[in-house]
């Protein structure tokens, strides 16, 4: 054999090889996926009633919108339902923190945790924390176990979440849930787009961009919320008048203190 033939045979011995490492690094790829599904499977089905809680992971605790994740998490957390976040700093630390402040006998604070070179570290407000190496195995849990999303503002990350379960509402992949975006300043102008341009130019139905609600109130959020899981349904516009009435006995009451106090 001559240098150049035994040349042609070491390198197809090396590709040969190389074939089938990676072949077995596939096979065992499976096995991980296959062991993020089972955990998460085992540890979620025990949750109960649970909200999916979204926002930027940057956001820092005297910012408004970390704030607005710490209300959002006691309210829902205080009403009984379980707080279920990407578990790590920003909004996501913040609705945990908000479940952990609630301290309603049996309610989860969870976090699923992803591995990420930057950004992402676990906060210190879970009872339960998961932690994932595949993204998709981390939505499944998101959704899967979730009756409504909140979506406070956010990135990439947070845009990714909010369109993949409109997607999957949309296409009664799943069942109807609420999808509520927390901040009429941030998200207005792209409710907007989807309501002016996307329907115009029919890349959505007319009625598709009535799959969000858009709100700046934690209350009105969590009522949202509440309501459907009591009725079983998607919420029409029936309740917008009785959350009115409900706000309306709230000032009324607050203003009643206020005169006791001032007496």
């Amino acid at each position: 054999m001559n240098d150049r033939t035994s040349s042609i045979a070491t390198t197809q011995e090396s590709h040969a090889k190389a074939e089938l490492d990676a072949k077995a690094s596939d096979t065992w790829m499976v096995f991980k996926i296959l062991g993020e599904f089972v955990e998460g499977f085992e540890t979620m089905r025990r949750v109960g009633p649970a909200v999916s809680v979204f926002g930027s992971a940057r956001v820092k605790p005297r910012d408004p919108v970390y704030q607005l994740g710490v209300r959002v998490g006691e309210l829902l957390a205080s009403k009984g339902f379980a707080v279920i976040t990407g578990g790590g700093p920003g909004v996501m630390e913040a609705a945990n923190r908000g479940a952990a402040k609630a301290k309603k006998s049996g309610v989860r604070s969870i976090g699923l945790n992803i591995k990420l070179p930057f950004e992402q570290r676990p906060n210190p407000y879970q009872n339960i924390a998961l932690t994932f190496d595949y993204f998709f195995a981390r939505k499944v849990m998101f959704v899967k176990y979730a009756l409504a999303y909140v979506v406070l503002p956010g990135g990439f990350g947070t845009m990714d979440e909010f369109f993949e379960a409109l997607t999957l509402v949309q296409t009664g992949k799943i069942q109807h849930f609420p999808i509520i975006l927390m901040g009429t300043d941030y998200f207005g102008p792209l409710v907007e787009w989807l309501r002016k341009t996307m329907v115009r130019d029919k890349m959505i139905s007319p009625t598709d961009p009535d799959l969000v609600y858009l709100t700046d109130d934690p209350e009105e959020a969590v009522f949202i919320i509440e309501r459907t899981y009591q009725n079983r349904t998607f919420l029409g516009n029936e309740w917008r008048a009785e959350y009115s009435e409900i706000v309306q006995a709230r000032k009324a009451e607050e203003r009643r203190q206020k005169r006791r106090r001032r007496r």
